[in-house]
Protein backbone atom coordinates (compact mmCIF):
# COMPACT_ATOMS: atom_id res chain seq x y z
CA UNK A 1 0.00 0.00 0.00
CA UNK A 2 1.53 3.21 -1.38
CA UNK A 3 2.26 5.85 1.62
CA UNK A 4 0.58 8.67 1.92
CA UNK A 5 2.40 12.00 0.49
CA UNK A 6 3.80 14.42 3.17
CA UNK A 7 1.77 17.25 4.03
CA UNK A 8 4.29 19.84 3.54
CA UNK A 9 4.62 18.31 -0.01
CA UNK A 10 0.36 19.54 -0.02
CA UNK A 11 1.36 23.12 1.35
CA UNK A 12 4.03 23.71 -0.65
CA UNK A 13 1.80 22.83 -4.31
CA UNK A 14 -1.18 25.08 -2.53
CA UNK A 15 1.50 27.78 -1.91
CA UNK A 16 2.81 27.56 -5.52
CA UNK A 17 -0.84 27.70 -6.95
CA UNK A 18 -1.67 30.17 -5.04
CA UNK A 19 1.89 32.21 -6.42
CA UNK A 20 0.68 32.01 -9.85
CA UNK A 21 -2.52 33.28 -9.32
CA UNK A 22 -0.58 36.36 -7.84
CA UNK A 23 1.34 36.59 -11.29
CA UNK A 24 -1.94 36.19 -12.87
CA UNK A 25 -3.65 39.32 -11.27
CA UNK A 26 -0.50 41.51 -11.05
CA UNK A 27 -0.26 40.89 -14.99
CA UNK A 28 -4.07 41.24 -15.27
CA UNK A 29 -3.23 44.86 -13.32
CA UNK A 30 -0.61 46.04 -15.16
CA UNK A 31 -1.69 45.20 -18.69
CA UNK A 32 -5.18 46.84 -17.61
CA UNK A 33 -3.39 49.80 -16.16
CA UNK A 34 -1.52 50.75 -19.20
CA UNK A 35 1.96 49.46 -17.34
CA UNK A 36 2.43 46.51 -19.92
CA UNK A 37 3.81 46.88 -23.19
CA UNK A 38 0.58 47.20 -26.14
CA UNK A 39 -1.42 47.82 -23.13
CA UNK A 40 -3.84 49.88 -24.61
CA UNK A 41 -5.29 47.33 -26.90
CA UNK A 42 -5.92 44.85 -24.03
CA UNK A 43 -7.73 46.94 -22.82
CA UNK A 44 -10.83 46.61 -25.14
CA UNK A 45 -10.62 42.89 -24.10
CA UNK A 46 -14.28 42.07 -22.64
CA UNK A 47 -13.57 40.56 -19.06
CA UNK A 48 -15.96 38.09 -19.97
CA UNK A 49 -14.06 36.69 -22.44
CA UNK A 50 -10.93 36.55 -20.17
CA UNK A 51 -12.25 34.75 -17.63
CA UNK A 52 -13.94 32.28 -20.91
CA UNK A 53 -10.53 32.14 -22.76
CA UNK A 54 -8.36 31.24 -20.09
CA UNK A 55 -9.88 27.90 -19.26
CA UNK A 56 -10.33 27.10 -23.10
CA UNK A 57 -6.82 27.81 -24.17
CA UNK A 58 -5.47 25.56 -21.02
CA UNK A 59 -7.74 23.10 -22.66
CA UNK A 60 -6.49 23.57 -26.27
CA UNK A 61 -3.09 23.49 -24.59
CA UNK A 62 -3.06 20.43 -22.92
CA UNK A 63 -5.20 18.19 -24.65
CA UNK A 64 -3.27 17.46 -27.40
CA UNK A 65 0.14 16.62 -25.23
CA UNK A 66 -1.91 14.19 -22.77
CA UNK A 67 -3.67 12.31 -26.13
CA UNK A 68 -0.26 11.88 -27.45
CA UNK A 69 1.69 10.56 -24.07
CA UNK A 70 -1.77 9.22 -22.17
CA UNK A 71 -4.03 8.14 -24.80
CA UNK A 72 -6.68 5.83 -24.18
CA UNK A 73 -6.30 6.26 -20.62
CA UNK A 74 -7.61 9.31 -20.46
CA UNK A 75 -11.11 7.40 -20.96
CA UNK A 76 -13.32 7.56 -17.79
CA UNK A 77 -16.53 5.69 -17.22
CA UNK A 78 -19.77 7.42 -17.67
CA UNK A 79 -20.55 7.55 -13.76
CA UNK A 80 -17.33 9.48 -13.47
CA UNK A 81 -17.80 11.85 -16.50
CA UNK A 82 -20.20 12.81 -14.57
CA UNK A 83 -18.43 13.38 -11.69
CA UNK A 84 -16.13 15.37 -13.38
CA UNK A 85 -18.46 17.51 -15.22
CA UNK A 86 -20.24 18.58 -11.90
CA UNK A 87 -16.41 19.42 -10.82
CA UNK A 88 -15.85 21.68 -13.48
CA UNK A 89 -19.08 22.89 -13.91
CA UNK A 90 -19.85 23.91 -10.38
CA UNK A 91 -17.06 23.69 -9.06
CA UNK A 92 -14.08 25.79 -11.62
CA UNK A 93 -16.71 27.57 -14.01
CA UNK A 94 -18.79 28.54 -11.52
CA UNK A 95 -16.53 30.05 -8.98
CA UNK A 96 -15.17 31.68 -11.79
CA UNK A 97 -18.18 32.86 -13.41
CA UNK A 98 -20.17 34.02 -10.21
CA UNK A 99 -16.60 35.95 -8.81
CA UNK A 100 -16.95 37.89 -12.16
CA UNK A 101 -20.69 38.92 -11.77
CA UNK A 102 -19.84 39.32 -7.91
CA UNK A 103 -17.28 42.42 -8.91
CA UNK A 104 -19.51 43.49 -12.14
CA UNK A 105 -21.99 44.02 -9.45
CA UNK A 106 -20.28 45.05 -6.00
CA UNK A 107 -16.02 46.11 -5.84
CA UNK A 108 -13.10 43.70 -5.93
CA UNK A 109 -12.46 43.52 -2.04
CA UNK A 110 -16.07 43.30 -1.37
CA UNK A 111 -16.04 40.33 -4.17
CA UNK A 112 -12.77 38.67 -2.86
CA UNK A 113 -13.44 39.19 0.78
CA UNK A 114 -17.00 36.99 0.17
CA UNK A 115 -15.75 33.96 -1.80
CA UNK A 116 -12.91 33.39 0.80
CA UNK A 117 -15.39 32.91 3.69
CA UNK A 118 -15.06 29.27 1.66
CA UNK A 119 -12.87 27.50 4.32
CA UNK A 120 -15.75 28.37 6.78
CA UNK A 121 -18.47 26.31 4.13
CA UNK A 122 -15.83 23.66 4.27
CA UNK A 123 -15.05 23.38 7.60
CA UNK A 124 -19.08 23.17 8.83
CA UNK A 125 -19.04 20.49 5.65
CA UNK A 126 -16.68 18.79 6.79
CA UNK A 127 -17.66 18.42 10.26
CA UNK A 128 -21.58 17.67 9.81
CA UNK A 129 -20.41 14.77 7.82
CA UNK A 130 -18.32 14.13 10.52
CA UNK A 131 -14.79 13.95 8.30
CA UNK A 132 -13.65 16.19 10.71
CA UNK A 133 -13.97 16.89 14.46
CA UNK A 134 -14.67 20.57 16.32
CA UNK A 135 -11.86 22.01 17.80
CA UNK A 136 -10.59 25.30 19.13
CA UNK A 137 -7.45 24.86 16.33
CA UNK A 138 -9.22 24.53 13.67
CA UNK A 139 -12.39 27.16 14.08
CA UNK A 140 -9.67 29.82 14.83
CA UNK A 141 -7.67 28.88 11.92
CA UNK A 142 -10.35 29.62 9.80
CA UNK A 143 -11.60 32.50 11.24
CA UNK A 144 -7.91 33.99 11.22
CA UNK A 145 -8.43 33.12 7.09
CA UNK A 146 -10.89 35.05 6.51
CA UNK A 147 -9.70 38.06 8.79
CA UNK A 148 -6.39 37.58 7.28
CA UNK A 149 -8.17 38.27 3.86
CA UNK A 150 -9.94 40.91 4.47
CA UNK A 151 -6.95 43.08 6.19
CA UNK A 152 -4.67 41.80 3.22
CA UNK A 153 -7.51 43.16 0.27
CA UNK A 154 -8.13 45.96 2.37
CA UNK A 155 -12.00 45.59 3.35
CA UNK A 156 -11.63 47.70 6.11
CA UNK A 157 -14.40 49.63 7.42
CA UNK A 158 -17.84 50.17 5.71
CA UNK A 159 -16.71 52.39 2.84
CA UNK A 160 -15.49 49.90 1.25
CA UNK A 161 -18.75 47.37 1.06
CA UNK A 162 -20.73 48.14 -2.03
CA UNK A 163 -24.46 46.70 -1.25
CA UNK A 164 -25.81 45.37 -3.87
CA UNK A 165 -28.28 41.96 -3.92
CA UNK A 166 -27.50 39.84 -6.80
CA UNK A 167 -23.55 40.92 -6.56
CA UNK A 168 -23.20 39.95 -2.74
CA UNK A 169 -25.52 36.43 -3.70
CA UNK A 170 -22.93 36.08 -6.54
CA UNK A 171 -19.81 35.96 -4.46
CA UNK A 172 -21.41 34.02 -1.46
CA UNK A 173 -22.10 31.24 -4.15
CA UNK A 174 -18.66 31.59 -5.81
CA UNK A 175 -17.56 30.69 -2.03
CA UNK A 176 -19.94 27.80 -2.24
CA UNK A 177 -18.29 26.75 -5.32
CA UNK A 178 -14.97 27.50 -4.21
CA UNK A 179 -15.44 24.95 -1.07
CA UNK A 180 -17.64 22.68 -3.17
CA UNK A 181 -14.28 21.50 -5.68
CA UNK A 182 -11.84 21.82 -2.22
CA UNK A 183 -14.25 19.05 -1.44
CA UNK A 184 -15.21 17.07 -4.64
CA UNK A 185 -11.83 17.49 -6.01
CA UNK A 186 -10.06 15.88 -3.18
CA UNK A 187 -13.01 12.75 -3.12
CA UNK A 188 -11.75 12.61 -6.88
CA UNK A 189 -8.50 13.08 -6.83
CA UNK A 190 -8.09 9.81 -3.99
CA UNK A 191 -8.78 7.96 -7.26
CA UNK A 192 -7.43 9.57 -10.19
CA UNK A 193 -4.39 10.98 -11.43
CA UNK A 194 -4.53 15.02 -11.15
CA UNK A 195 -3.51 15.08 -15.25
CA UNK A 196 -6.75 13.02 -16.07
CA UNK A 197 -8.86 15.27 -13.56
CA UNK A 198 -7.14 18.51 -14.92
CA UNK A 199 -8.09 17.48 -18.13
CA UNK A 200 -11.89 16.29 -17.92
CA UNK A 201 -12.43 19.44 -15.30
CA UNK A 202 -10.74 22.02 -18.02
CA UNK A 203 -13.22 20.11 -20.75
CA UNK A 204 -16.33 20.49 -18.92
CA UNK A 205 -15.76 23.94 -17.98
CA UNK A 206 -14.89 25.13 -21.54
CA UNK A 207 -18.17 23.71 -21.90
CA UNK A 208 -20.44 25.87 -19.53
CA UNK A 209 -18.54 28.73 -21.02
CA UNK A 210 -19.56 27.88 -24.45
CA UNK A 211 -23.43 28.39 -23.58
CA UNK A 212 -22.60 31.56 -21.72
CA UNK A 213 -20.71 33.10 -23.77
CA UNK A 214 -20.88 31.20 -27.53
CA UNK A 215 -17.51 31.12 -29.94
CA UNK A 216 -19.19 33.62 -32.42
CA UNK A 217 -19.76 36.30 -29.75
CA UNK A 218 -15.77 36.05 -29.49
CA UNK A 219 -15.03 35.76 -33.23
CA UNK A 220 -17.03 38.91 -33.83
CA UNK A 221 -14.89 40.79 -31.03
CA UNK A 222 -12.07 40.59 -33.81
CA UNK A 223 -8.72 40.44 -31.39
CA UNK A 224 -5.53 41.17 -32.74
CA UNK A 225 -2.83 39.33 -32.42
CA UNK A 226 -1.18 41.03 -29.19
CA UNK A 227 -4.16 40.35 -27.59
CA UNK A 228 -4.19 37.02 -28.68
CA UNK A 229 -0.93 36.39 -27.55
CA UNK A 230 -1.63 38.14 -23.95
CA UNK A 231 -4.52 35.62 -23.66
CA UNK A 232 -2.98 32.69 -23.56
CA UNK A 233 -0.07 33.76 -21.31
CA UNK A 234 -2.62 34.83 -19.00
CA UNK A 235 -4.29 31.19 -19.28
CA UNK A 236 -1.27 29.30 -19.18
CA UNK A 237 -0.72 31.27 -15.85
CA UNK A 238 -4.08 31.85 -14.19
CA UNK A 239 -5.54 27.94 -15.15
CA UNK A 240 -3.09 25.20 -16.45
CA UNK A 241 0.15 25.97 -14.07
CA UNK A 242 -2.13 26.61 -10.75
CA UNK A 243 -4.58 23.97 -11.24
CA UNK A 244 -2.25 21.28 -11.90
CA UNK A 245 -0.86 22.64 -8.78
CA UNK A 246 -3.49 22.94 -6.29
CA UNK A 247 -4.88 19.31 -7.51
CA UNK A 248 -1.48 17.88 -6.45
CA UNK A 249 -2.10 19.95 -2.98
CA UNK A 250 -5.68 18.78 -2.50
CA UNK A 251 -4.00 15.06 -3.02
CA UNK A 252 -2.13 15.49 -0.26
CA UNK A 253 -4.16 17.30 2.34
CA UNK A 254 -7.63 17.41 3.23
CA UNK A 255 -10.30 20.06 2.14
CA UNK A 256 -9.76 22.54 5.04
CA UNK A 257 -5.97 22.80 5.01
CA UNK A 258 -5.90 23.28 1.81
CA UNK A 259 -8.67 26.12 1.13
CA UNK A 260 -7.15 27.73 4.53
CA UNK A 261 -3.79 27.62 2.64
CA UNK A 262 -5.37 29.15 -0.67
CA UNK A 263 -5.86 32.63 1.13
CA UNK A 264 -2.21 32.77 0.28
CA UNK A 265 -3.60 33.97 -3.07
CA UNK A 266 -4.53 37.72 -2.03
CA UNK A 267 -1.21 37.70 -0.18
CA UNK A 268 0.88 37.34 -2.93
CA UNK A 269 -1.26 39.28 -5.52
CA UNK A 270 -0.34 41.86 -3.22
CA UNK A 271 3.17 41.50 -2.66
CA UNK A 272 3.77 40.95 -6.31
CA UNK A 273 2.03 44.20 -6.42
CA UNK A 274 4.07 46.06 -4.38
CA UNK A 275 7.18 44.36 -5.97
CA UNK A 276 6.41 44.45 -9.43
CA UNK A 277 4.29 47.77 -10.06
CA UNK A 278 5.29 50.19 -7.44
CA UNK A 279 2.20 49.80 -5.35
CA UNK A 280 2.08 50.71 -1.84
CA UNK A 281 1.67 48.04 0.89
CA UNK A 282 -0.37 49.45 3.83
CA UNK A 283 0.29 48.36 7.56
CA UNK A 284 -3.05 46.65 7.69
CA UNK A 285 -2.51 45.30 4.68
CA UNK A 286 0.68 43.90 6.06
CA UNK A 287 -1.41 42.78 9.80
CA UNK A 288 -3.73 40.79 7.22
CA UNK A 289 -0.79 39.01 5.62
CA UNK A 290 0.72 37.84 8.97
CA UNK A 291 -2.61 36.73 10.27
CA UNK A 292 -3.05 34.43 6.94
CA UNK A 293 0.21 32.76 7.47
CA UNK A 294 -0.70 32.07 11.21
CA UNK A 295 -3.85 30.65 10.29
CA UNK A 296 -1.69 28.34 7.60
CA UNK A 297 0.46 27.51 10.28
CA UNK A 298 -1.96 27.03 12.87
CA UNK A 299 -4.36 24.84 11.10
CA UNK A 300 -1.84 22.47 9.66
CA UNK A 301 -0.53 21.21 13.46
CA UNK A 302 -1.46 17.73 14.06
CA UNK A 303 -4.74 17.66 16.81
CA UNK A 304 -4.53 15.36 19.64
CA UNK A 305 -5.72 12.29 19.47
CA UNK A 306 -8.95 11.54 21.59
CA UNK A 307 -8.58 8.42 24.19
CA UNK A 308 -10.06 6.14 22.14
CA UNK A 309 -8.65 6.75 19.03
CA UNK A 310 -5.45 5.32 17.93
CA UNK A 311 -3.40 7.57 15.16
CA UNK A 312 -1.42 5.37 12.91
CA UNK A 313 1.10 7.36 10.99
CA UNK A 314 2.05 6.19 7.61
CA UNK A 315 5.41 4.48 6.85
CA UNK A 316 7.65 6.49 4.70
Amino acid sequence: MNARPHPWKGYLFIASSAFFWGIAATLGRAAFTGRLLASASLGSINPLVLYQSRTTLSLLVLFPILAVTRGKSLLAPRRDVVQFFLLGIFGVAASNYLYYLAIQRTNVATAIILQYTAPVWVLVYTVLRGRQHVSTRRITAVGLSVVGCALAVGFVGMGRLRIDSLGMTAALLAAFSFAFYNIAGHSVLERYDRWKVLLWVLISASSFWLFVNPPWKVIAAHYGREQWAFLLVFSLVSVLAPFFCYFAGLQCLEPARAVVASCLEPVFSILLAAAVLGELLRPLQTLGIVIVLVAIVLIQLPEKASAHEMVVEPIE
